[in-house]
């Protein structure tokens, strides 16, 4: 059994972090930051678009900023070289 989380990875999903700075409803000078992380999809980021979505609908802090960072943790793999041959008998 295949866990969903790996199914998206192979699907092309990669692990993305959003730090969200955003204002504090009581004291609008104040910033507080928030992390999200989830897959997605890049360039796009469905999956973070919605989350923002829902933020601006729903809580009542307003967001500052957001930066975003994105890895893919599954990709080719990678070749070396090798210098020789080393047998055992």
């Amino acid at each position: 059994m295949v866990s969903s989380d790996f199914e998206k990875q192979v699907a092309g999903y990669g692990l993305t972090t959003a730090q969200i700075l955003y204002r504090r409803p009581d004291h609008r000078w104040l910033l507080q930051s928030y992390l999200w992380q989830n897959y997605d999809l890049f360039p796009e980021f469905p999956a973070l678009g919605r989350f923002l979505a829902f933020w601006q609908e729903k809580l009542e802090g307003p967001l500052h900023s957001v930066q975003v960072a994105h890895c893919k943790l599954i990709k080719p793999a990678e070749l070396r070289a090798v210098d020789g041959v080393f047998r055992l008998h």
